[in-house]
């Protein structure tokens, strides 16, 4: 059943985001479903939780849909409800697609366990590191925004409502966001992990920074 289940739910998180933005697409998703599993082995949670939440987490992330966070949530749990999930499991996987967004990192979440702390993880160990910096470079492309502007500095006290209208330069997202999440990172394997990936992520901008003055 478990087994089944999970391969109905890639085909579905497959089919829904085929025209995805490259930064929030199936091979995100696949990533942190994986980083998800790895995590599992050393915690103690319920491991169909785990994979229905990671594998849905980003079904329809409100970026893409005028700010609105419900669409994911409806499509999330039509979609399970139509494969018989149990109710207990459906609300939990909901509640941590509700909790699990960064949001600017200053709100306080509704609802906790150690299944969204995983996931969490998860989901925050793809937006840093190698990967981290490419997603953040296609989706500032993506909404045309700067590279790099000096003159506009980091914000780092955004409320949510900010954080989601914000049009700032790429590089401002590193101290905005990116480079906050090793120390929020909730499991031991996710704080181990995020660190060389954090390490590169400040290796990078002492590099983008030389270039971008001409320090050679």
């Amino acid at each position: 059943m478990e087994s089944n289940i999970i391969a109905k739910t890639i085909a579905f998180v497959k089919s829904e985001l085929k025209n995805a933005e490259g930064g929030h697409d199936w091979w995100h998703v696949y990533r942190v479903w994986k980083t998800s599993k790895e995590i599992a082995k050393t915690e103690k949670v319920n491991l169909l939780v785990v994979e229905l939440s990671s594998l849905l987490h980003d079904i329809a992330d409100s970026k893409f849909h005028m700010g609105d966070e419900t669409i994911g949530i409806k499509k999330a749990k039509d979609f399970l409800n139509s494969e018989g999930v149990e109710n207990e499991i459906i609300s939990q996987v909901i509640s941590i697609i509700e909790n699990i967004s960064f949001k600017g990192g200053n709100f306080n979440l509704s609802f906790t366990s150690p299944e969204l702390m995983l996931v969490q993880d998860a989901d925050r160990l793809d937006a840093i590191g190698a990967i981290g910096i490419a997603r953040a470079f296609n989706y500032g492309g993506f909404k045309n925004r700067e590279l790099f502007n000096p003159e506009i500095k980091p914000n780092l006290n955004m409320s949510k409502e900010e954080y989601k209208k914000s049009t700032a330069p790429t590089i401002n997202h590193f101290y905005e966001k990116l480079l906050l999440l090793k120390d929020r990172m909730n499991t031991a394997k996710g704080k181990e992990l995020a660190i060389k990936r954090h390490e590169f992520m400040e290796t990078y901008l002492e590099q983008f920074y030389n270039e971008f003055e001409g320090n050679y």
